[in-house]
């Protein structure tokens, strides 16, 4: 069949590496391989070094406008944050900035840990806002709204001036002046390992017990009363399909389904019932879409005032709550400014709809 027997090799070797090659790079029946364009949207780390950072710029100014619009509902004006989220800002000096290590950190009376305070790197700050800010919309802001709320930060925290403008070619400088920096330990044999300084002794010297072992411990969790529904009610939360409901957190613990009365009260007319039922279902379900309870408990205020809460100072107001829910706002419940949310229209309106009803359940 062959005239030659080196081609017959050359032709056997070649059909056994590329057999290797399809079982080892794919599973037959299963998915595709990822193209390029798939693989640059989930590549977006940046690391201390920065490689992965994209090119950019971004100035204190811009950052401002983005922080108040975005941000600061969560975090507060100045980086000061409010009852919810931790400070970001504080606790730096100008002689940590020269000496690269927060004196504060090692005070025992110090009241707090602010983020500044503690990260080391500002690749750390620019890759966390950049995936995962803001809450209720990761991965929304521009390159140049990342570079700028980080030059803001670092203004805040009096690391770079007024005037700056922070981007991909002068944050190595920027990385010189944080005020920890210094403070990061390697001497450890976990991250980052021998290669920067670490110990290549493992931190764990446990043994496999063989013998006479102890039982099998019983783990278990539970909510404190005071957090139980701090993030209003879990059940709510959880998708309308599969197995997971979550813990009724209005009811004690152990208590879900023991406290309904035995007798239930009669149900009003399927007829009624079902358009406000679905009405209910399909709000509730629009709420935990859109993160709305992030912000805002079904009864009992959070970052936000409570959804009953509204729904009980403004019945039947649809077009107040819909432009509430478009354009934001501040002043109503607190000094707590509310971003403009982007959610569809079509939703806006059954959210809308829902609480000037009442916010039923």
């Amino acid at each position: 069949m062959f005239s030659s027997p080196k081609l017959v090799v050359m032709v056997l070797a070649w059909a056994v590496c590329a057999l290797g090659w399809a079982q080892s790079s794919s599973f037959p029946g299963i998915g595709r391989p990822a193209t390029d364009k798939e693989v640059a949207k989930w590549d977006i780390d940046v690391r201390p070094d920065f490689k992965g950072l994209p090119a950019g710029a971004g100035s204190v100014a811009k950052g401002q406008e983005v922080w108040e619009a975005k941000c600061a509902q969560c975090h507060g004006f100045f980086g000061e944050s409010n009852e919810v989220f931790s400070p970001l800002i504080g606790g730096t000096t100008a002689q940590d900035i020269k000496t690269g290590r927060v004196a504060n950190l090692a005070r025992a009376d110090y009241p707090g840990r602010t983020t500044m305070m503690k990260v080391p790197t500002v690749s750390t700050l620019w890759d966390y806002i950049n995936r995962a800010m803001p809450w209720n919309a990761p991965k929304t802001l521009s390159t140049e709204e990342v570079y700028a709320v980080t030059a803001f930060m670092l203004n805040l925290a009096n690391v770079v001036p007024d005037s700056f403008v922070l981007s991909d070619k002068n944050i190595a400088e920027v990385q010189q002046r944080m005020p920890n920096r210094n403070g990061v330990s390697t001497r450890h044999a976990m991250w980052p390992g021998p290669e920067l300084g670490g110990q290549s002794k493992p931190d764990a010297l446990n043994t496999l017990c063989m013998k006479d072992c102890a039982a099998e411990p019983k783990l278990a969790s539970l909510l404190p009363d005071y957090a139980r529904n701090a993030h209003g009610n879990l059940q709510e939360q959880n998708r309308l399909i599969g197995p997971q409901r979550g813990a009724d957190t209005t009811r004690p613990e152990g208590r879900q389904m023991a406290s309904a009365p035995a007798v239930a009260t009669p149900a009003p007319p399927a007829e009624a019932a079902k358009p406000d039922a679905a009405g209910n279902k399909l709000a509730l379900a629009l709420l935990a879409k859109h993160s709305c309870t992030a912000c805002h408990g079904m009864d009992r205020k959070l970052v936000g005032p409570g959804i009953v809460e509204i729904a009980r100072k403004h019945p039947g107001k649809t077009d107040y709550l819909l432009g509430k829910i478009r354009q934001g706002g501040a002043g109503v419940w607190g000094p707590i400014p509310m971003p403009a949310q982007n959610l569809p229209e079509a939703d806006a309106k059954v959210l809308a709809e829902w609480i000037s009803r009442g916010a039923g359940r």
